[in-house]
């Protein structure tokens, strides 16, 4: 349960938690380092020094012990002063009570506080000027006694160096080691770069750089990629070599037909017609997205260009909601393909359809909807496959085609690293068919 809530707070890139890895170790170094040195050596030594002034202050209490005149006391005290380094003085009756001056990052002097309110009963306040001096304050018969030394006595002279010293260089081993870092994941970022390009139907140029372990990943997805490619231009090569060895016999068909009787040709006319078809939507599916290079395009130029197409063949074609405005890398000839193939199939098995487009910064949609009979959730993963025909889907008084429309479609929508997603339009009641493309 604690790693499913830790991890919603990891960084998601490879770059950020490189970074996470290369700098808790050095905080957490850092931090326990100055945490043992400021508890332990530096309270010990402050301790120690501190304990040293104090057997120092007691002889000086017993030397004036029981002396009410500040003048009297001062003399008894003085020939010890100079040999302690030390300087004192009886503060005015009238001066206002000492209290104790420490800065905020004083923390050796509330060492020394504690440890002389501790030991000395007579203990009245301490103070720490800017100077290197350090003032104690103690009460005693000839009133309160003000005591000068040296801080050096008592604190460490410089404590912060060591703590200001690794801060620094730990900093500045981090940002090394950041360039270098940085240096390391530009491989992979670019090979992630390529294979998402890739993805998404372009060819970006790509060359094996970095570590053994990058070049070899970088080999790898350049051999898989040729091999790819070649896959489709054999698949594209055989299917329209297939397609169009076809048309030659299939016209001769069409010219012996024409001599004959109507009455008697007209049942073979329509299965050669049909076969045209059925050459047409091979070809249409051999080209699928390998047509031309991406370039920018207008998504809803595009999609107002296909409405616009379709309402002049008096079909009920609708505009729906375009949201959005800019560019996209497209195939403009593939794209327009996938979207007259799915309003094919809305005013095939419809009356009516809608297209709509959404372009946000990550993703373009282009929906379209009809009011046909649709597909049942069951089937729709089918309906994307080549050659499927869903017969009791669809109307089959306008015929149920060759089962390639949707296979055309997704075989577009992955060419350009998205996908088509089937659903039911919650408004016309129909199929509500989704290409969506990540930017």
């Amino acid at each position: 349960m604690f790693f499913q809530w830790l991890k919603q707070y990891v960084p998601r890139s490879l770059y950020a938690r490189a970074a996470l890895i290369l700098v808790m170790p050095i905080v957490a170094l850092q931090l326990v380092v100055s945490i043992v040195f400021i508890k332990r050596d530096l309270e010990d030594v402050t301790t120690q020094m501190t304990t040293t002034v104090l057997r120092e202050i007691a002889l000086l209490q017993q030397l004036g012990a029981d002396e009410a005149d500040p003048l009297a006391y001062l003399a008894r005290i003085d020939p010890l002063l100079e040999p302690l380094t030390m300087q004192a003085r009886i503060l005015p009756v009238e001066a206002q009570p000492p209290r104790d001056e420490l800065r905020w990052d004083e923390f050796s002097g509330r060492v020394v506080r504690d440890k002389f309110q501790l030991e000395l009963a007579e203990f009245r306040a301490v103070k720490f000027p800017e100077n290197r001096d350090f003032l104690l304050y103690l009460d005693t018969a000839a009133g309160i006694l003000e005591l000068r030394l040296d801080r050096r006595r008592l604190t460490a002279a410089a404590p912060h160096q060591l703590i200001v010293t690794m801060v620094f260089f730990g900093f500045l081993m981090t940002v090394i080691s950041f360039v270098y870092m940085r240096n390391q994941l530009r491989p992979i970022k670019k090979l992630a770069d390529a294979a998402q390009a890739f993805g998404r139907g372009r060819n970006v140029p790509y060359a094996p750089r970095g570590a053994t372990e990058v070049r070899v990943a970088g080999s790898a997805f350049l051999d898989m990629r040729a091999r790819i490619e070649r896959q489709i231009e054999q698949r594209t090569l055989m299917l329209s070599g297939v397609s169009h060895d076809l048309r030659t016999p299939l016209t001769r068909l069409k010219l012996s037909l024409a001599m004959m009787d109507e009455d008697e040709a007209e049942p073979m006319l329509r299965d050669v017609s049909e076969m045209q078809a059925l050459l047409d939507a091979f070809l249409d599916f051999s080209r699928g997205a390998s047509t031309g290079e991406p370039e920018p395009v207008n998504p809803q130029a595009l999609i107002t260009a296909v409405v616009e197409d379709w309402r002049r063949q008096n079909k009920d074609v609708m505009l729906g909601e375009l949201s959005g405005a800019g560019t996209v890398p497209l195939r403009a000839q593939s794209i327009r393909r996938a979207v007259e193939n799915l309003v094919s199939n809305a005013v095939r098995y419809g009356t009516r359809a809608r297209v709509s487009m959404a372009l946000t910064e990550k993703s373009l949609r282009i929906r379209v909807e009809d009011d046909g009979p649709g597909i049942p959730a069951a089937q729709r993963g089918d309906a994307i496959r080549p050659f499927s025909r869903l017969d009791p889907a669809r109307n089959q008084d306008l015929g149920s085609g060759v089962g390639l429309g949707l296979a055309i479609v997704t075989d577009i929508a992955r060419a350009h690293g998205g996908t088509l997603r089937l659903g039911k339009s919650e408004e016309l009641g129909g199929l509500q068919a989704d290409i969506v493309i990540g930017r």
